[in-house]
C-alpha cells in the first residue's frame, strides 16, 4: 500500500469528541483516536468516570480532556461545545452514547421508550446538528460517525425501542449526509454486530449467548478491536469520499438467511 494511503488514517491536528465515553465502546474509541494523533474530548454525564481514561491517554503521550454531557438535553449539548472553546470545534464527532431496556413489547413502559429514544436517537441528532452548526460557522469541514447497530436493519426480541431508535439513527445519518455535504461535513454510520464488552460479556458467554453465536455465519462474536479499522476509515481522510454510508461490522450476521 502506498505510504500516503496509510497516512490518511492519521488524525494529527484533529479534535475528536466521543460521547458515551465512560465505558465500553466509547472508552475504547477514545483510546484509539488518541493513538493516531487526535486530541480527544471524552464526554459523559459524570466526568469523574472519565478521569482514569484521560490520565491513561495522557500517560501514553496523547491529549485528552473530560467534559460533562447529557445528550438528551440541548442545553447540556451547547454547554459541552462552549466548554471546548480553547480547543475549537471538534471536527470529528463519534456519536456513541446509547442505552437499552430489555423486556418484551407488552412490558415496555412509556418511561422505557422515552429513555431509549431520547438517548439513542434524539441525543444523536442534538450532538450532530450542534456540531454541524458550529463547524459551518467556523468554515470547517468534519466527520460525524453515528454508532448505530445491526438492529437498525434487523430486529430481535425484547429490545424493540432500541431497534427502532437505531433504525432512526440510520435514516438520520442519510438525511444529514445529504444536507451537510455542501459544507464538507461527512456523516456516516457504523453498525456493530454483537461485540463483547464488560456490559454484555456474562450474557454472551452464557448458554443463551452461545446459541446466539451459532446463528452468526462467522460463528464468533466481535471484539472491540474489530471496529478499529472501520471507525478510522469513517473518521479520517481515508474515507474522504464516504458520506451517507452505513457500514456493518458483524461477521456476516446481517446477510444470514432467515
Amino acid at each position: 500500500m502506498n505510504p500516503s494511503a496509510l497516512n490518511a488514517f492519521r488524525l494529527d491536528g484533529h479534535t475528536a469528541l466521543v460521547t458515551g465515553a465512560s465505558s465500553g465502546l466509547g472508552q475504547h474509541f477514545a483510546h484509539l483516536l488518541a493513538s493516531v494523533g487526535a486530541r480527544v474530548v471524552l464526554a459523559a454525564r459524570r466526568t469523574d468516570k472519565l478521569a482514569d481514561t484521560v490520565a491513561q491517554i495522557e500517560a501514553a503521550g496523547g491529549q485528552a480532556r473530560a467534559v460533562a454531557l447529557d445528550v438528551t438535553s440541548s442545553a447540556s449539548v451547547s454547554a459541552c461545545f462552549d466548554a471546548l472553546a480553547d480547543w475549537g470545534v471538534p471536527d470529528i464527532v463519534i456519536n456513541n452514547a446509547g442505552v437499552t431496556v430489555t423486556r418484551g413489547v407488552l412490558q415496555q413502559t412509556e418511561d422505557d421508550w422515552d429513555s431509549v429514544i431520547n438517548t439513542n436517537l434524539k441525543g444523536c441528532w442534538l450532538v450532530a446538528t450542534e456540531a454541524a452548526r458550529r463547524l459551518v460557522a467556523a468554515g470547517q469541514g468534519g466527520s460525524i460517525v453515528n454508532v448505530a447497530s445491526i438492529l437498525g436493519e434487523r430486529v430481535a426480541g425484547g429490545v424493540a425501542p432500541y431497534a427502532i431508535s437505531k433504525a432512526g439513527v440510520l435514516q438520520a445519518t442519510k438525511a444529514m449526509a445529504l444536507e451537510l455535504a455542501r459544507h464538507r461535513i461527512r456523516v456516516n454510520a457504523l453498525l456493530p454486530g454483537y461485540v463483547v464488552t464488560d456490559l454484555n460479556r456474562d450474557f454472551l458467554l452464557s448458554d443463551a449467548g452461545q446459541r446466539l453465536r451459532e446463528r452468526i455465519p462467522s460463528r464468533r462474536f466481535g471484539e472491540m478491536t474489530d471496529l478499529d479499522g472501520p471507525l478510522l476509515l469513517l473518521a479520517s481522510d481515508a474515507g474522504a469520499a464516504m458520506s451517507g454510508a452505513t457500514l456493518a461490522v458483524d461477521g456476516a450476521h446481517l446477510v444470514s438467511s432467515l
